[in-house]
């Protein structure tokens, strides 16, 4: 056989596997991704896990995923190749696949920032043997993952008092329920007489009245204040410091849940896109989570909190205007970065309305304080 027939067999079974490549080398591929928890803390570390598989004879020589994802979301063992482009980066993994093959990898992600992360869709690139042509396929491959604040002990929070939150705790005990029942007692000095249990008295010869469980009569509720001036329309600016104040709201609820203390959450701000209500009419609901004890109520606040947006909805003094008519007997904490005179008349019908108020004022110096420690 000639040279010149070598070379044409030669570029033509180059050309012939090209073309069986481009045509079915990404069918019957199937591809998905997930997460190794639903939901993080701020700080922690999870697994992204890529599953691909190839269901069909024709061996795939290389594949090439691709996907944008958040730079918040940070890979810790980067064998592949990833690209920063702005404020998102590229997400590259190379495989290559036998026929009817299996592939499972993890990749170590460190959740460096609260917040809802999506990550929608993957490119998928195939090549052929010889590399002489390339097929691309969009595959929606969603993938969530919803980041929590960052928990900061107690004693690291600026509160207004030092023992405020444990004065809280220790009203929350004091004030008798008469409607509960706790059991009997032997009669003491004092006692009123129409709680007096005769049958416990007739069984034991002596006078026993019932007593009382006690019942949580204040309630918590925590105010995170969005605006850093009174210009409504003024875009955030320190972003660094919202976040630490939304830290700051989540460990207090966090302690108070713990404590038996009924804790609800307020913000004006409003929920990212995938969650508002009323999407087609844009309208920007504040947040309020009424008071309420247990694990659940806890978990529904760390969620919210995860998916707030980074702006407001209305301005803090509108907000606490209607909060006015809302609360009654609250102990309530403002978590806020400035003090206008329309805020602080707001409160002080607040606290004519029986509630017990305390402000802790976020600024730079503080944060700084804090830091140096």
């Amino acid at each position: 056989m000639s040279i010149s027939w070598f070379i044409i067999i030669t570029c033509l079974i180059a050309l012939i596997q090209s073309i069986i490549f481009n045509k079915w080398g990404l069918s019957r591929v199937k591809y998905q991704r997930f997460f190794s928890k639903e939901a993080v803390f701020a700080g922690e570390e999870i697994e992204m896990i890529d599953q691909i598989s190839n269901h069909k004879l024709l061996p795939i020589p290389w594949l090439r995923l691709e996907s944008k994802i958040d730079k918040q979301l940070q890979f810790l063992k980067k064998q592949d190749q990833e690209i920063e482009i702005h404020s998102e980066e590229f997400h590259r993994t190379l495989f290559s696949l036998l026929p009817f093959q299996k592939i499972t990898r993890r990749h170590r992600v460190r959740c460096n920032k609260r917040g809802y992360y999506e990550l929608k869709s993957v490119s998928l690139t195939i090549g052929d043997v010889l590399g002489l042509g390339e097929s691309f396929h969009h595959v929606d491959a969603v993938a969530t993952v919803i980041v929590y604040p960052e928990i900061i002990p107690t004693d690291d929070i600026p509160l207004p008092s030092h023992s405020w939150l444990g004065e809280i705790s220790v009203r929350r005990w004091i004030i008798d329920d008469p409607f509960i029942m706790a059991g009997v007692k032997k009669y003491a000095y004092g006692d009123p007489m129409n709680s007096v249990n005769w049958k416990a008295t007739a069984r034991t010869n002596s006078l026993q009245v019932n007593k009382r469980d006690t019942t949580a009569d204040h309630e918590l509720m925590i105010y995170v204040n969005f605006d850093e001036s009174e210009d409504i329309w003024m875009p955030i600016q320190n972003m660094e410091l919202i976040e630490k104040a939304i830290s700051y709201a989540a460990s207090i609820a966090h302690y108070s849940i713990s404590k038996g203390i009924p804790t609800g959450f307020v913000c004006n701000s409003y929920l990212v896109e995938p969650f508002r209500e009323n999407l087609d009419s844009n309208i920007k609901k504040p947040i309020r989570i009424e008071p309420k004890n247990g694990t659940e109520q806890l978990t529904f606040i760390y969620d919210t909190m995860a998916k707030l947006c980074m702006d407001k909805s209305i301005s803090f003094n509108h907000l606490l205007k209607e909060e006015l008519h809302n609360r009654t007997n609250n102990d309530i904490l403002i978590i806020t970065f400035i003090m206008t005179e329309s805020m602080e008349e707001s409160i002080r019908i607040l606290e004519t309305q029986g509630n017990k108020v305390e402000i802790m004022v976020v600024d730079e110096e503080i944060e700084g304080e804090k830091d140096e420690k």
